[in-house]
This record gives structure tokens, sequence and C-alpha cells, in this order.
């Protein structure tokens, strides 16, 4: 027991947090496609803990900052976080007793492990579930800025999301968006001539379609059906953050792409934030390509007949 690797892993993640209490066991979890993660029971509660190698720590970091601000907002809830960090694995030598460090390092070569840590959230639905999670986000919605992005760049999946302030939603949308998530497909391969060419006439004529007068909104921004959970009490949370200031009506068309919202939670949602609901119509394909170009870049060309769906609509 002592010898295996999550064990391992576990025990240097806990001395590197500093946390008192002894694990008592810990599960592996199933669907998470970019870590690693473990339900971690312990004498001071239950933990969730996702890990992976150095490459992780940057994508860790930023999902802590996205639950950090989320949090601070009061609007709907996010897992406590406990902390993220990198740590080093005890030897198999060390466990050994070997007689030096430099002897631990021949038997068994020193590794690290990339990790965030946060309270593990798990309950039963309630009868009010989704209207709690529809006017929660809608809250979250009325966070406002001045301008669009976020003070630094993160993640959406293992992809990058650049979020550098910009005044212009347009603008916002064309390069840090639609734009930047194409040229990751070009590179892939995934981009081909016909593709492409409507992609950017698309782009060139984007304020056809979008409004330039929008107000910035604190968005969860990767809020699909896999990333809310039910917590005590039926109190919905929301999981794995890709936050930035952004047009809310992009985060509603996500939740509309692939299901996992009832009718329930839109209701709620429009009774604390109404929006003009035909307008949102015509704009709700657009607003979902840029997740459809996301997911396209992720798992390839099953996507690409999605793609080129939404770029037919908008530009024949």
């Amino acid at each position: 027991m002592p010898h295996d690797e999550a064990y391992r892993k576990i025990a240097a993640i806990w001395s590197d947090l500093k946390i008192a209490g002894e694990v008592r066991r810990w599960t592996p979890l199933s669907g998470g496609s970019i870590s690693n993660a473990w339900k971690v029971e312990t004498t001071e509660g239950v933990f969730l803990m996702k890990t992976g190698d150095e490459a992780h720590r940057a994508m860790f970091e930023k999902e802590a900052e996205g639950l950090r601000e989320i949090a601070g907002t009061g609007t709907v809830a996010v897992p406590r976080l406990v902390g993220f960090g990198t740590a080093t694995l005890e030897t198999m030598a060390q466990h050994e007793g070997a007689e030096s460090h430099q002897e631990a390092r021949v038997s068994d070569q020193e590794a690290r492990v990339s990790y965030i840590v946060m309270e593990f959230v798990q309950g039963g639905e309630a009868p009010d579930t989704a209207e709690r999670l529809g006017r929660g986000v809608a809250a979250m919605h009325e966070v406002k800025r001045d301008r669009f992005g976020f003070r630094h760049d993160n993640f959406i999946g293992r992809l990058p999301q650049p979020n550098g302030w910009m005044e212009d939603w347009v603008d916002f949308l064309r390069n840090r968006r639609l734009g930047f998530q194409a040229d990751i497909a070009a590179k892939r391969g995934r981009m081909p001539t016909q593709r492409r060419s409507r992609m950017e006439r698309l782009l060139a004529g984007l304020d056809r379609w979008i409004p330039r007068n929008v107000t910035p909104s604190l968005l969860h921004g990767d809020l699909w059906g896999g990333n809310w959970v039910v917590g005590p009490g039926g109190e919905p949370y929301l999981i794995d953050p890709a936050v930035f200031y952004g047009d809310a009506e992009l985060e509603l068309a996500f939740t509309e792409l692939f299901g996992g919202f009832p009718a329930r939670f839109y209701d709620a949602y429009f009774e604390v934030r109404p929006i003009d609901r035909k307008g949102y119509a015509e704009r709700k394909p657009l607003y979902q390509l840029y997740y459809l170009l996301v997911h396209l870049n992720h798992f390839g060309e099953s996507y690409g007949p999605a793609v080129d769906g939404v770029l037919r609509r908008y530009v024949g």
C-alpha cells in the first residue's frame, strides 16, 4: 500500500498543503479527460483532488482563479478551494530507508505532481435545484465590468483562451474567440479551404449579426451540463470555470448546445434577467460556433459538419 502510486501522490500533496489529519481512503473518479481526479476521504473532511504533470500547474492555477472570481460575487456556489501547486513525490528508496538523498535519486528518479484540491461536493437534487441554478447564473451575469476579457489568459479545456482586455465586443469575439480557435484548427489541419473561406467571410462581417453595445458580464466560460453539480440541500454548484467578462448570451447559447439544463433553469433565469428573445435566437448559432470550434480542436472532424452548418447559415 505505501508504494502505491496513488498513495505516493496523495501523501506528497497532503504534505505540500500542510493539512492536518489522516487520509483514510482515496477513490479514482471517472469522466476527467484532462487530468486524473480522486475523491479523498480524510479525518478532516472529504476532498476532490485533481492531479497532472507539471504542465497542468498553469491550468490548475487558472481554475483556482476562476473559482475565486465566482465565489467572490456571492451569486452562485462553487466548491471551496483548498489549494493548488506542485509537490515532490517521495521516492521508493526514501520509503525503504535509503541512507542519502543521492541514493534515493539513484534508486528511483524524483518526480513531481501538480494538483488542485477543493471540497468534494455531493448531495441530492431538490425540486427547486434547476430554478436556483437559473437565478444564480443570472445573478452572476449581472456582475459587470467596463471591458471584455479577464486579468489573465486561461484555458478552455486543454486549449489556451486569450483574455486580453478589449473595449469592443465584436473585436473581442473576432480576435480572442472565433478567430483564435479557427487559427488553431487551421494548424491542426481541420480548416479545409471552403471552411476557411467561409470563416474569413464570417469574421469580416461579424458586426452584421453581433451588437457592439453589449455590457460585459461575468461568465463561467465553459457552462455545459457536466460543469454543474448538486450539493447538500439541493444547492447547485458550478465547477471547472474558464471565466471572463463577455456577452451573457454567449454563455446561454452554450447551455443549449449539448443539453443538461432543464426548462425550469431558463424560466428562472429570464425572470431575473430578461433578454431580447428574438435577437438572441438569431445570434445563438453564431455564439455556439465558438464552442463547436473548441470541440473541433479537442476531438476532431466529428464536429466539422456542425461548424460548417453554422457557417453556411450566416455566409452561405
